[in-house]
């Protein structure tokens, strides 16, 4: 079900603040009541790939009483990026919806 919008979950989880790799998927987690359970083989590449795209930038973190974390944040590009992704999302609904919710007409 997620498949091709991983990216877009996970700069939507990164948009309400810092977070580290599996933070972010405990996150995803919780948001999607447990539906969208991810394996780390799959959030830390989409982590990386996101980086390098320029839409999210890492740090080294080193807790107090803990090991050292990359946390990772949205850039200025990345809140850019989801918010035509938000709007590119809001088109697509609409438009499947208008063949698998019949009773709702395509708005003009």
């Amino acid at each position: 079900m997620l498949k091709g919008h991983l990216d877009n979950v996970i700069l939507a989880t990164l948009e309400r603040g810092p977070a580290h790799g599996y933070a972010v998927i405990e996150e995803i987690r919780r948001r999607s009541g447990g539906r969208f359970d991810l394996p780390e083989g799959t959030v830390y590449p989409a982590l990386h790939r996101l980086e390098i795209a320029g839409l999210l930038a890492s740090d080294w973190v080193t807790p107090d009483a803990g090991r050292r974390k990359r946390v990772y944040t949205l850039t200025p590009a990345g809140t850019g990026a989801l918010r035509e992704r938000r709007e590119g999302w809001a088109e697509f609904s609409r438009a499947v919806g208008a063949f698998l919710e019949p009773e709702k007409p395509w708005p003009a």
